[in-house]
């Protein structure tokens, strides 16, 4: 693709994702629920679908929205509110050690800084990213699978890794997109532009699109 067709690209995307469900995360992010409830909605949907978060954020949420309330909170009542989630007990765990630094280090404030967030057990560049980003109306780049998959198949970036498409894309998109990129291409990757065999044939940013390792697509 043509580096200068990323803006094109974004604007259709906008005119589409009004038809598709948002990630859970952003969709919290729109409802103004504050840095720290994305925060442990981000732990809770790492390697879970998005309705299975849903309703277990949910869940937590009610009994605790601060780090303080959280830390009140017995492993055991977090682990019976957030199953099923994937890992459901670690992360149980991460969020009272979470918890117990915010208070600690930073006051029970969430960090503002991926620098900073990422000094928090558990803590990935995703997650960072995603707070920075939605809880702060920062420029964060959160990339996941879907960022990362689209990202390359577009042409727009050639990188192996997650990590390595943060840090391209930090390059060379316009900050002016960063903070809608990830829930744009979360959506458009669920809905459209999914992992394997997607559907080119109804796709509205095919004709920008190279179709990088498509082998075969509806």
């Amino acid at each position: 693709m043509n580096d200068r067709d990323i803006s094109k690209i974004i604007r259709r995307l906008e005119k589409e994702v009004a038809k598709w469900e948002l990630p859970i995360v952003s969709a919290m992010a729109e409802e103004h629920r504050g840095p720290f409830p994305i925060l442990i909605s981000t732990i809770l949907s790492l390697r879970t679908k998005d309705e299975v978060t849903a309703i277990a954020a949910e869940r937590l949420l009610a009994l605790a929205r601060t780090p303080e309330e959280m830390l009140k909170l017995s492993e055991g009542k977090i682990i019976k509110a957030i199953y099923p989630v994937g890992f459901y007990r670690i992360k149980a765990k991460t969020i009272l050690h979470i918890s117990k630094e915010l208070i600690d280090r930073f006051h029970s404030r969430v960090p503002d800084t991926i620098e900073q967030l990422l000094t928090l057990k558990g803590v990935g560049r995703k997650t960072a990213n995603l707070v920075v980003a939605l809880g702060y109306n920062k420029e964060g780049l959160c990339v996941d699978t879907h960022v990362h998959r689209i990202s390359n198949r577009l042409g727009y970036v050639k990188t192996k890794t997650p990590d390595e498409t943060e840090f391209a894309l930090r390059k060379k998109l316009p900050s002016k997109y960063w903070l809608r990129y990830n829930t744009l291409m979360v959506a458009f990757g669920r809905h459209v532009c999914v992992p394997i065999s997607p559907f080119c044939s109804r796709c509205p940013v095919f004709a920008y699109c190279d179709r990088v390792n498509v082998v075969r697509s509806r």
